[in-house]
């Protein structure tokens, strides 16, 4: 919620301790990655409804000799499961939380590949503040207040999840304190044994016994054998500047493709993409959403990359997806002067992820395998040790080699949309709290038996709705800076240093340390 400018660093996460933790990471002499590690860590206990250690990760990392490759931490499924398994027990599609949507969690191996490839402190120093936090407590955001009380009859029934959040039977309230000793432990083990701990051991064991008792199919082999991949990233030349996103199995084409419409590298072009255009804009997102449903897959089982996906034609008639994706996710920025600069999402998918909390180690885990078909024709049906297909998606903007700005959000299928308003506005001169500030609307992803939709805030500029009308869009209008809307965090880097932002819509702030 907040702006700031200077030189030697920038963080802009979604709520303010993580924001700081990663500044102070910056203070000693750290990089963007060491902030962008404490940072995730941090954020796995002060905004567990987004994220935790169980969650997923994805991340673009530019390093300062001018490259750029994005790190995908995405987990898989467990070995021992199968789809006619899962058929028999759930029919035509898997259920939105429950054991069996819990894949092996990526998050915590993406943070050693990350410290490997460019972390200048201790393994150890990145667990500093989130042990801090997880031990001592920390006054309970509003974010994570209203998750609670939304998501109490399910959660609540979770002994695990019930002992944290619901002391006594009640939720922990806004300003309350929260504090969460079995994830303390959980991090002092990781940040003493490093990543492997997590996957191989005492931890591993804890939980994968944890979730086993629950009818959890992931064994500790699945767990020790899990390893994220480093891979290119795919881009597209737009207004003078490369943009540059994550490939399949997540959703970053998307955003690709919408700058190829607006261009006219396919179809007509757009002009004024965000006023007089918004209605054509948004039916390249309905596009863009079928293409996703219909086709986006795990590539190393089947899927397709990411240029056959840029090059599919828009289906004539919109495709059904398999439910409204969750924005419950956390997307930071991070960069420092060093040349170092990092786009970073992670997530435990919907709020509170499966609606699993471990007890024996404090751990939430993700509910990313919800995302799976249970079609055997679909490219993006369960198999065993598959990724499932992603909303996730880093983003970067270089002018050359040279970053100019580093974007991050949540939000769910709609990230895509919101990085091309957040792009759409910079490059027309926006300042990043410009940016991050200004009115949102998204496309709502297709249901069954209803109406192409869209979300509006209610400030979005009266020709913007009044286009999105005319292209046969029903509007759901709501309050400016509605959460649903995405947490965006921005930074821009130009000669004289850095200016960095945070969406009002989360309970963040942006440090630039001078």
């Amino acid at each position: 919620m907040s702006a700031a400018s200077g030189t030697r660093g920038a963080i802009s996460t979604s709520h303010h301790l993580a924001t700081e933790a990663g500044a102070a990471a910056l203070r000693v002499g750290g990089n963007a990655i060491d902030a962008a590690i404490a940072a995730a860590a941090a954020l796995c206990v002060v905004y567990p409804n987004n994220v935790a250690l169980g969650g997923d990760l994805v991340a673009l990392v530019r390093s300062p000799d001018g490259r750029v490759r994005f790190l995908n931490a995405t987990g898989t499924t467990p070995s021992a499961q199968s789809l006619d398994a899962l058929r028999q027990t759930y029919g035509s599609a898997l259920p939105l939380r429950g054991i069996d949507t819990v894949t092996v969690p990526g998050g915590i191996r993406g943070w050693e590949q990350l410290h490997e490839y460019g972390a200048t402190r201790a393994w150890a120093d990145h667990f500093e503040a989130a042990t801090r936090l997880a031990e001592d407590g920390f006054p309970n955001s509003r974010s994570v207040a209203a998750a609670l009380v939304k998501d109490r009859d399910s959660l609540a029934s979770d002994p695990g999840a019930a002992a944290v959040f619901y002391p006594g039977g009640e939720p922990i309230a806004e300003g309350e304190t929260l504090v969460q000793p079995a994830l303390a432990a959980s991090l002092k083990r990781i940040a003493q044994n490093g990543a492997s701990e997590f996957y191989e051991g005492e931890t591993a064991q804890r939980w994968v016994a944890g979730l086993a008792a629950l009818g959890s199919k992931i064994t500790l082999a699945d767990a020790a054998a899990y390893r994220p991949e480093w891979a290119e990233p795919i881009e597209r030349e737009f207004l003078g500047h490369r943009v540059l996103t994550s490939g399949p199995n997540t959703s970053g084409f998307m955003l690709l493709r919408a700058l190829d419409a607006i261009t006219g590298r396919r179809g007509d072009g757009i002009a004024d993409p965000l006023g007089s255009g918004a209605g054509m804009l948004g039916r390249s997102f309905l596009a863009s959403n079928s293409i996703r449903a219909a086709h986006l897959a795990d590539p190393a089982l089947g899927g397709p990359d990411g240029e056959t996906l840029l090059g599919l034609p828009d289906p004539e008639f919109p495709v059904v997806g398999e439910g409204k994706a969750s924005g419950d996710t956390v997307g930071f920025s991070a960069a420092s002067a060093d040349g170092w600069a990092v786009s970073f999402v992670n997530s435990v998918y919907w709020g509170f992820g499966a609606h699993i909390l471990e007890p024996s180690t404090g751990i939430i885990f993700q509910n990313r395998g919800t995302s799976f078909s249970l079609d055997p024709a679909s490219p993006n049906a369960f198999a065993p040790g598959k990724r499932p297909r992603h909303t996730l998606m880093p983003v970067l903007i270089l002018r050359g080699d040279e970053v100019a700005w580093v974007p991050a959000t949540m939000g769910g299928s709609a990230q895509p949309q919101i990085h091309a308003h957040l792009l759409l506005r910079v490059l027309e001169g926006a300042t990043p709290h410009e940016a991050t500030h200004a009115p949102r609307w998204m496309v709502d992803e297709l249901q069954r038996d209803s109406d192409v939709s869209a979300t509006v805030e209610a400030d979005v500029p009266a020709e913007a709705q009044h286009a999105l009308r005319s292209a046969g869009f029903d509007l759901n209008v709501v309050p400016p800076h509605s959460e649903p809307l995405g947490h965006a965090n921005l930074i821009r880097v130009h000669a004289d240093g850095f200016e960095a932002a945070s969406d009002p819509r989360s309970d963040g702030s942006a440090i630039v340390v001078d």
